[in-house]
């Protein structure tokens, strides 16, 4: 399907941000730059700008337009349904280490469809607090057909406008189905040392996949969360006032 007029600003303006264009802190293109440029409304400019901001890469700056984040925001592992933007639920985060390729676990393998001792490259991000204290440690593994054909994923910084338009923007596969499995165990030593936990310590798992139109999964991530500071709320309708 096409893409709407607002879409297309909208990926454009993610390129060039994504590129290096334009960086942390920088203004946008104004808004009558933008209309003049692509021959459109200024509503459909607005549009553009809403989706941008709903993925958490700019703000608004009053007098003075639009502005690229400084601080990006990333969301824990799973509950990612269709239209949920990326800074409901988001955090501040500080990346770990340096992405890498290297065999998961066998749990990660299965859920990534890899064969027995198949390679993954390994992203790993520690969500922040408010206070700057650890909330959840998330270990993202992308298959290497993903991960080669987005050179960003492998660099240690982050991703401007977010892994998952990165990688539909790059590979033109886009997440259509997530799978989302949560459990509980004990924290390994590694966990708990990034967490600020005392072992044993409790936390609970969350292990997000999420697969494309042809079934093949773009990425696996592990959240791991204290135990404390994990809760899950749903709110559904209830059928009439019948009891069975």
């Amino acid at each position: 399907m096409p893409q709407l007029k607002y879409e297309q600003i909208a990926e454009s303006l993610r390129a060039r941000i994504s590129d290096g264009e334009f960086g942390p802190g920088d203004l946008l293109p104004s808004g009558r730059d933008l209309c003049e440029q692509w021959s459109v409304s200024r509503a459909t400019v607005i549009k553009a700008m809403d989706v941008l901001r709903g993925d958490g890469l700019v703000v608004a700056r009053q007098g003075s337009g639009f502005t690229v984040v400084e601080a990006p925001v990333a969301r824990p592992a799973g509950r990612r349904a269709s239209g949920s933007s990326r800074i409901s639920g988001g955090s501040p985060f500080r990346r770990l280490g340096v992405p890498g390729k290297e065999v998961p676990s066998a749990r990660v393998a299965e859920a990534l469809g890899l064969e027995s001792g198949a390679m993954a490259l390994r992203r790993d991000r520690l969500m922040l607090l408010d206070d700057g204290t650890p909330l959840s440690l998330v270990t993202a593994w992308f298959p290497e057909e993903v991960a080669d054909a987005c050179p960003r994923l492998s660099q240690k910084g982050p991703i401007a406008e977010g892994t998952t338009h990165y990688v539909a923007r790059t590979t033109g596969r886009s997440p259509v189905r997530g799978i989302d499995l949560t459990s509980v165990r004990l924290a390994t030593g590694s966990e708990a040392g990034h967490l600020g936990l005392t072992e044993p310590a409790a936390v609970a798992v969350v292990l997000h996949v999420a697969s494309d139109s042809t079934g093949r999964a773009l990425v696996c991530e592990e959240g791991v969360t204290p135990a404390h500071l994990w809760e899950l709320t749903d709110s559904y309708p209830m059928g009439g006032s019948r009891t069975e």
